[in-house]
């Protein structure tokens, strides 16, 4: 599954349109990598998603094309969340 399909299925973020954009624009990696809206996401990798001041990192546990509201949070699991202090 593309990374922009699975933030979007997995309401990481609301619209694929910005998960694309998120993506392209280098705030976007997989196991450590820089991941582009095409990238493929798997079964137990690790993304990590920068929004603004904040970094969120969490691991695939699931891929569905479609999911409902209450079932999204089972495709992730989050490891980490840091926020970032501005200077």
């Amino acid at each position: 599954m593309r990374i922009d399909k699975f933030l979007k299925v997995s309401r990481l973020i609301k619209r694929r349109t910005v998960a694309k954009d998120v993506s392209d624009q280098g705030r976007v990696w997989i196991n450590g990598r820089d991941a582009k809206a095409s990238t493929h996401v798997k079964v137990g990798d690790e993304l990590s998603i920068q929004f603004g001041q904040k970094k969120v990192t969490i691991r695939v546990e699931l891929l569905s094309e479609s999911t409902r509201k209450e079932d999204a949070a089972q495709m992730y699991t989050l490891l980490k969340e840091e926020a970032f202090q501005s200077e």
